[in-house]
């Protein structure tokens, strides 16, 4: 019993920096970690934007048609026009529309066309009229059957389509890479995993001598798997901090850049509050994931050692 007792004093008295002798943030672990956790929270934080802008992107157009009227004579294509949307605006589920004017339609095809192409070609190169439909709702199949059965007889020339099936191919790519931002989360949370057990198991073979010494001395395997797992804690710790700083400047760097872009999608990507929380508490999970790795790591070890 007295060994015991002098025994949990000398666990208590910090005696843990005689079984892993190194100070803190001078080995390679803290570094690792610090690699580890930047890389995740820039993954992470790409993953959190890019759902952010899907999501703001569907919550914008999911109620939105475009009725095209592709008619080559331009008397004919105003006039249908006109008629669309009168025959719309009767419409019980329509909660707004508006037909684009022409030089919305010309500054849209100005990057492509260049200046003046509509007055240099006359007919030659018609742009169809266009009418910006919100619906109440998600623009479904019946609605724009409903639509095309009110518009087709006074536009025989009219196209109608929901603008979500135009970004569709947007939002799949779009999610992918969200889908691939996770799994790097969850790659590098593995790799972190990994590091820590290698870095457990050499600390251990490295103090095999003094470990033995305290099993001999009354010391259990729990608590010489404390002495690293807060060893491991204090490494974590100090490595996750670093990192999350390191990405900090990165993403902020980065959110920077894309300010410039002025695009819909870029802009509606931006993090939210609750976004820098989940990144806030990047390196608090990795500190804890390293801590159970190396106790579950020492414990495992010292039951096929002893």
């Amino acid at each position: 019993m007295r060994r015991s007792s002098v025994l949990g004093r000398w666990f208590t008295a910090g005696s843990r920096v005689e079984l892993i002798p190194q100070g803190r943030m001078s080995g390679p672990m803290p570094w690792v970690i610090a690699i580890m956790v930047a890389m995740t929270a820039i993954a992470l934080a790409a993953g959190l934007a890019l759902g952010n802008a899907v999501s703001a992107a569907k919550a914008e157009i999911d109620g939105g048609v475009t009725v095209q009227i592709i008619e080559p004579r331009s008397d004919v294509r105003a006039a249908q026009a006109s008629r669309a949307v009168e025959a719309i605006k009767t419409m019980p589920a329509v909660a707004g529309l508006r037909q684009v004017p022409q030089a919305e339609l010309d500054a849209l095809i100005e990057p492509w066309l260049g200046t003046g192409i509509a007055a240099a070609t006359g007919s030659a190169i018609p742009v169809p009229a266009l009418i910006d439909v919100r619906l109440k709702g998600p623009a479904t199949p019946a609605q724009l059957a409903a639509i095309g059965r009110r518009v087709t007889p006074v536009a025989p020339s009219a196209r109608i389509d929901a603008q979500s099936n135009w970004l569709r191919p947007v939002f799949d790519a779009m999610v992918s890479l969200q889908v691939l931002a996770m799994v790097i989360v969850a790659l590098l949370a593995g790799a972190l995993a990994a590091a820590v057990l290698l870095a457990a198991r050499s600390a251990l073979g490295a103090n095999r001598d003094t470990i033995e010494i305290v099993h001999l001395l009354g010391g259990t395997d729990a608590q010489v798997a404390r002495v690293f797992q807060r060893s491991i804690g204090y490494d974590a710790a100090g490595g996750g901090a670093v990192g999350l700083a390191l990405a900090m400047v990165v993403i902020l760097t980065l959110a920077r850049r894309f300010e410039g872009l002025g695009a819909g999608l870029v802009d509606s990507g931006a993090l939210v509050w609750s976004d820098w929380l989940i990144l806030a508490i990047v390196p608090v999970l990795a500190t804890l994931l390293a801590m159970l790795t190396a106790r579950l790591t020492v414990l495992h070890a010292l039951r096929k050692m002893l």
